[in-house]
């Protein structure tokens, strides 16, 4: 017999999947919350069942379980963990651990295709070309690849995922790829995808709205409060706000934060690593500790949401030969222009700082000014101040100040 041990996301629910083909009813399988593990490996511990094979998957234990699990691996007990994440590496240290971010080429793990190896390395599972489909599309779901490849199926499969139940998706995907050479949704399935697929768009474009920026630790983090679609609000908020380090999801019911980013030089599994978490380096998560709360609640609740650039200008355009203008809250306008062969920024006259490129200097209005591209009526009614205010300059008799 056979136990498993894994997480309650789709990448978790993959491996019981993947297990359900190796073992069949051979297999017992619990699905557990990152807090839950332990109570479940505590539980396992207490009553050692030497005679089972211990999967643990796409989850890693506390120090206690740690020691509790080597004792029972050197009196003869079998266990495998298996896991993906970086915060989890200091566990191949042991016999028992398997953890591996990423494959020698480069491309990144999953829980469900770490595990789905093991078990045909081992001969243990048979593939086939449909779960092999399956477990390629949640490896790209999980690590995000499925944005970077346009590859919509794999997003489908995870939105399929948290519209049904646990029980109902595992049983409809055992089912189908033990039936079909290549996985594939069925017709009604489309449709519902299609419906949540608009629902996704309509929830991401209220809650671009409600974004604060806010400066912790030396970092720029975009705030905003959300119980769904996590992953899809890190993505477009990432874009829509490339100045920001990272986004900072609250789950405030859920007493939880998620933290996504979109740049290579950020590694978010250390910032929830401060709070207690942790994660993979673009999608991490923590518990809202005091801390956290204090850094992204209490004292970010003041600060008022960042406006999104003006999108319908005919005149007022990024990276223009004649200059771009932003505003703030404040009432400040930031001019950024064209000057020997780089970047300035004049805030309200006075200089704001010289850069090589224009994303330089837009990014550095947006990190320390909270600034937005104005609409075209306000970038005209400042260039007709200015030409006025120079023309009055130009006027005035030499040694007199206009």
């Amino acid at each position: 017999m056979y136990v498993l041990y894994t997480h309650n996301d789709l990448d978790g629910v993959g491996c019981g999947i993947v297990a359900r083909f190796a073992f069949g009813s051979k297999v017992e399988i619990r699905y557990n919350s990152v807090g839950g593990l332990n109570t479940q490996v505590a539980h396992f511990l207490e009553k050692p069942r030497k005679k089972k094979q211990l999967f643990i998957t796409d989850l890693s234990v506390n120090e206690d379980n740690e020691r509790g699990l080597d004792d029972f691996v050197k009196s003869g007990g079998k266990v495998r963990l298996i896991d993906h994440h970086k915060s989890a590496l200091h566990l191949n240290q042991y016999s028992w651990g398997m953890v591996k971010v990423e494959e020698e080429d480069g491309k990144l793990c999953s829980a469900t295709s770490l595990f789905y190896d093991y078990l045909i390395q081992h001969g243990l599972l048979t593939p086939s070309n449909g779960l092999s489909e399956f477990v390629e599309l949640v490896r790209q779901y999980d690590t995000w690849e499925w944005d970077q490849n346009n590859q919509l199926q794999a997003k489908r499969l995870n939105d399929l995922f948290y519209m049904v139940s646990m029980e109902e998706f595992e049983e409809k995907m055992i089912d189908r790829l033990r039936h079909s050479e290549h996985f594939s949704f069925d017709e009604f399935e489309e449709k519902i995808l299609d419906m949540e697929e608009e629902k996704i768009e309509r929830y991401v474009r209220r809650k671009k709205r409600e974004v604060v920026q806010a400066t912790i630790d030396d970092r720029y983090a975009g705030i905003v409060h959300a119980e769904s679609y996590h992953s899809e609000l890190g993505s477009e908020l990432g874009k829509e706000h490339p100045h920001l380090d990272y986004i900072a999801i609250l789950n405030m019911g859920g007493k939880k934060i998620s933290f996504r980013t979109i740049h290579d030089h950020i590694d978010v599994s250390e910032i929830a690593g401060r709070y207690g978490g942790g994660g993979h380096a673009k999608a991490s998560g923590c518990s809202m500790t005091e801390e956290a709360y204090r850094k992204y609640v209490a004292e970010a609740f003041p600060i008022e949401p960042l406006r999104t650039d003006a999108v319908h200008n005919s005149f007022n355009q990024k990276d223009s030969v004649y200059g771009s203008l932003y505003e703030n809250r404040q009432g400040q306008s930031l001019f950024v222009f064209p000057s020997d062969g780089g970047w300035e920024i004049d805030v309200d006259g006075n200089p704001g700082g010289s850069f090589a490129t224009f994303e330089e200097a837009e990014r550095s209005a947006k990190r320390q000014y909270a600034a937005w591209l104005a609409r075209d009526e306000i970038y005209v009614s400042y260039l007709m101040e200015q030409m006025a205010a120079n023309r009055k300059t130009a006027s005035a008799p030499k040694g007199v100040s206009p």
